[in-house]
């Protein structure tokens, strides 16, 4: 397709060969996989649409992806065959039958997804720059390798599709436990004492373990805080933060690792390499397809590691990008008729580079990318936060989006990178009957665990559940994890396996589930 959605029957003059209006499109197989190639042609290139025949199970169930972070809403659901369905789908039966994959490579070139209907399933691969054609003339873009691949279990299945896709995780040395001051400070009225006074507990929590926790200093410590302000990023908030990297120091020598969160794609200032005439919330995005904006992203990084920072939490880029959150799974990440400076290539692949840049300023600090595309950062993150938000003041929000994040995309763990579902708050607002279920959760699956601990909300019997929790977590948690069971019926699952125990949890408040926003 061009620059409109009417599909074009492509002319294929040998197998494998389609050519349509001067863009040509091949699938060559491979030893990784059915590896897909186009030149986009003078006209340019929007999408690509391949098809395969293929018959679901009698009652077929299918499971795809999100864009970027989960909000909620991943389940296996009947068929829908107008359902995009991102980077990768399972498809099952009800009769008990093998359990069928089919998804891309990680860092491809398109944003890539999927529909299944009753007589095949197609891949739609997006390789518009923003959202018009890209204009790459003759050069070959590598749009994306398609993978299968097959198990008795749909869990299983899920592993070994994620393995197929992914072949080279960064790896991150020892679990990734520890605290983030968000979900009680929520970036307002902290300073390097309390800072200081969260570092302590963790590292009261670890008695002693081996394996270091982190203390991670969220949105708030920059002038605007609390508002996910933009750059520049080379001072702390003045009169509070003086000095970042005496921050750090003094975080090291309480016994916990520094982080720190930063929003790289916003300047609070119109500076070389933002977007003209563009505004996110109270600041101007950067053009992450501009040499500029990324050599002030990897000045930003180098700079965190100099202070002495050992993890580097990165936000909110695919909202600077798209200009929207990827919540409801729409079709499209880019709603059309806009695109960054450089049309020649994918917003694909302009993200990977943003991504890559991130990785190589950041050397082996472990870096979390939040916000961030994780089927694109994949081998250039450590650790992605996988869902969207869990809160300090609504347990609904924590059960909706931690508890569907950790069963629908545990499977992507250490296969893709660390798996974070985000924090388990600990606060006056919320219950912890409730919390502390999804805090064993999480600390028996091995993925990474943050706590967030108001100290008002700090009680005997708050400090041995979390001490408990956060040094099975820095032991790696349960060996073999953990899998969702009745993850095929619901969205939030309350039955699991650890081990050899079969847990039942009650993620419920009295009146069940809220269906109102949070």
């Amino acid at each position: 397709m061009t620059d409109d959605t009417r599909p074009r029957t492509a002319v294929s003059a040998t197998e494998g060969v389609w050519t349509v209006r001067g863009a040509q499109v091949t699938a060559e197989r491979t030893s990784d996989g059915l590896r897909v190639c186009a030149r986009a042609g003078a006209e340019g290139l929007s999408r690509i649409v391949l098809r395969w025949r293929h018959s679901a199970p009698e009652g077929a169930w299918i499971l795809g992806d999100a864009w970027e972070r989960a909000y909620g809403d991943l389940q296996w659901r009947t068929l829908q065959p107008d359902c995009a369905l991102p980077w990768y789908v399972l498809i099952t039966g009800t009769d008990g039958g093998t359990t069928t994959g089919w998804g891309v490579r990680t860092r491809p070139g398109a944003l890539c997804s999927w529909t299944v209907d009753e007589g095949g399933i197609a891949l739609w691969a997006d390789v518009r720059s923003g959202g018009l054609p890209v204009l790459s003339g003759e050069r070959v873009l590598d749009v994306a390798t398609v993978v299968t691949a097959a198990a008795p279990a749909p869990f299983a299945a899920h592993e070994a599709l994620c393995t197929a896709m992914s072949p080279g995780p960064l790896p991150v040395k020892g679990p990734v436990v520890g605290s983030n001051n968000w979900y009680y400070a929520y970036g307002r009225g902290f300073g390097p004492d309390a800072v200081l006074r969260d570092a302590r507990t963790v590292v009261e929590y670890a008695d002693g373990h081996p394996v270091r926790p982190y203390c991670v200093i969220d949105d708030g410590w920059t002038e605007g805080g609390g508002t996910a302000p933009g750059g520049p990023w080379d001072t702390g908030l003045p009169g509070v933060f003086n000095d970042m990297g005496d921050m750090a120091a003094r975080i090291t020598e309480a016994g916990a690792r520094p982080g720190l969160w930063f929003r790289p794609l916003l300047s609070r200032t119109e500076t070389p390499g933002v977007r003209p005439g563009i505004r996110r919330d109270a600041g101007f995005p950067f053009d992450p397809s501009l040499d500029v904006a990324l050599e002030t992203v990897a000045e930003d990084v180098t700079r965190f590691r100099r202070w002495g920072y050992e993890l580097i939490k990165h936000d909110f880029s695919t909202y600077d990008v798209f200009g929207r959150f990827a919540a409801d799974s729409p079709a499209e990440l880019a709603s059309p008729g806009w695109s960054l400076a450089d049309r020649s290539r994918t917003s694909a692949e302009i993200l990977v580079r943003l991504y890559r840049t991130i990785a190589e300023a950041a050397g082996d600090t472990v870096v979390i990318g939040c916000n961030t595309v994780g089927h694109l950062s994949a081998g250039l993150v450590r650790v992605q936060r996988c869902g969207d938000d869990t809160s300090g003041r609504s347990w609904e929000r924590t059960r909706r989006m931690g508890v569907n994040t950790l069963a629908f995309r545990l499977a992507q763990h250490n296969r893709l990178f660390t798996v974070d579902a985000d924090c388990v708050p600990c606060t006056p607002q919320t219950d912890w009957t409730l919390n502390r279920q999804f805090l064993d959760l999480v600390s028996r699956s091995g993925t990474a665990l943050f706590v967030s601990v108001d100290p008002a909300a700090r009680t005997d019997r708050t400090d041995t559940d979390l001490a408990a929790a956060i040094r099975l977590a820095l032991d790696g948690g349960t060996p073999g994890g953990v899998e969702p069971l009745d993850w095929l019926s619901t969205t939030a699952p309350r039955r699991w396996q650890a081990g050899p125990e079969t847990l039942v949890y009650d993620w419920a408040e009295p009146w069940g589930a809220t269906p109102l926003s949070v």
